[in-house]
C-alpha cells in the first residue's frame, strides 16, 4: 500500500513534469525549423496542457477503469471553469473578449450538450454508453474546431501570441522530448494503477476519484498557466486557456478514450455535465451583467471558488 501511494504521488510529478518537458522540447525543435508561433500555439502549447488528462484516460481506459476516465474529463472541466477562472479573477479582474463571449464560451457549452445527448442512450431504449461511434463523432467535432481555430488565427497577428519560446540545442530538444514521453508513460501508468486502490482506501468511488483528486492534479498546468497570465494582467489569455482546455478535454481526450474502449455512463454524471454548463452560464451572465461589462471581478471569483468547494463536497459524499 505504501509503495502504491508513493508511486501514485510520484506519478503526478512525472506526468505534469513530462508534459512540460515535452512542450519545451517540441516548441524549441519547431522553432528551429521555422514553425510559426501561430502553429505552435495551436498545436504544441494548446494541446500540451491537456496531455495529463489524455494520458491518464488512455491508461485508465486500457485497464477497464472507465469510471475514472469519464470522471477525470468532467472533473477537469469543472476545475477549469470554477477553480481556474475563479482564482484568476481573484488575482486580477478577468476580461472577456467579444470572441470569447460570442464564440468560444457558447461553443464550449454546445459540445457539452452534444456529450449529454451521446452519453444518454437510455432516451433511445439502450444502456447509457459513450461508444466508439460517439468517440468518432467527438473527434470529428475536434477536427472542425481545429480547422476554424486555424482559419481564425490566420487572420490575426501570429506574433502577438508572444509565446516566448526558448530554443535549446538539438540534442537537448531530443532529450526533453524523450524524457517527457517517459514521464508521461510512467506517470500515467502509476496514477491509473494507484487510483482504484487509493479510492478504496479513503472510501470513495473511482468516479469520485476522477472528479476530484485526479482531475484537480491533472488541471495543475491550466491553473499555473492562468495564474501566471493573471499576474501579468493578461486575463483574456487565462480565460481562453481554461475554455480551450475544456473543449479539448471533451472532444479530443474523451473522443480518444471512447475509441479505445466504450465508456459506460452513469445517470448521476449528468449532474456534473449540468454543473459545467451552469458554471459556463454563470461566467457568461456575470460578464454581461456585471458593474463593468465583459469582465469578471473578484466577487465573481469568490462565487466560482465557493461553487468548486461545494462540488468537491458533493462528489466525495454522494458519488
Amino acid at each position: 500500500m505504501s509503495v502504491t501511494l508513493v508511486l501514485f504521488i510520484i506519478g503526478f510529478v512525472l506526468l505534469i513534469g513530462g508534459a512540460q518537458m515535452l512542450i519545451m522540447g517540441a516548441s524549441s525543435l519547431g522553432s528551429k525549423f521555422g514553425v510559426s508561433q501561430m502553429i505552435m500555439g495551436l498545436t504544441v502549447v494548446a494541446l500540451g496542457t491537456s496531455l495529463p488528462e489524455l494520458v491518464v484516460n488512455i491508461f485508465a481506459s486500457a485497464k477497464g477503469n472507465s469510471a475514472l476516465a469519464i470522471g477525470n474529463v468532467l472533473g477537469s472541466n469543472i476545475t477549469n471553469t470554477l477553480l481556474v477562472v475563479g482564482v484568476s479573477a481573484l488575482i486580477f479582474p478577468v476580461f472577456l473578449s467579444k470572441n470569447t463571449l460570442k464564440r468560444d464560451l457558447p461553443f464550449s457549452l454546445f459540445i457539452l450538450v452534444i456529450l449529454f445527448i451521446l452519453a444518454n442512450d437510455r432516451f433511445f431504449g439502450r444502456p447509457n454508453m459513450i461508444n466508439r461511434g460517439d468517440g468518432v463523432i467527438l473527434l470529428l467535432f475536434f477536427l472542425v474546431f481545429g480547422y476554424f481555430l486555424f482559419k481564425r488565427s490566420r487572420n490575426e497577428d501570429s506574433e502577438s501570441l508572444n509565446l516566448q519560446i526558448k530554443e535549446y540545442g538539438l540534442g537537448i530538444d531530443i532529450i526533453f522530448i524523450l524524457l517527457g514521453g517517459l514521464g508521461l508513460y510512467f506517470g500515467g501508468e502509476w496514477i491509473a494503477n494507484g487510483a482504484v486502490t487509493i479510492a478504496d482506501l479513503i472510501g470513495i468511488t473511482s468516479t469520485a476519484m476522477g472528479l476530484t483528486i485526479i482531475s484537480g492534479a491533472t488541471s495543475l498546468p491550466e491553473l499555473i498557466t492562468s495564474i501566471l497570465a493573471s499576474r501579468k494582467k493578461n486575463t483574456d489569455m487565462a480565460l481562453g486557456n481554461a475554455i480551450g482546455s475544456n473543449i479539448i478535454n471533451v472532444l479530443l481526450v474523451l473522443g480518444i478514450t471512447a475509441v479505445i474502449k466504450p465508456i459506460p455512463f452513469q445517470d448521476n454524471l449528468n449532474v456534473e455535465i449540468g454543473l459545467v454548463i451552469l458554471a459556463g452560464i454563470i461566467v457568461w451572465v456575470s460578464a454581461k451583467t456585471g458593474k463593468i461589462k465583459n469582465q469578471l471581478g473578484r466577487w465573481q471569483g469568490v462565487v466560482l471558488v465557493l461553487l468548486y468547494v461545494a462540488f468537491i463536497y458533493f462528489s466525495t459524499t454522494y458519488q
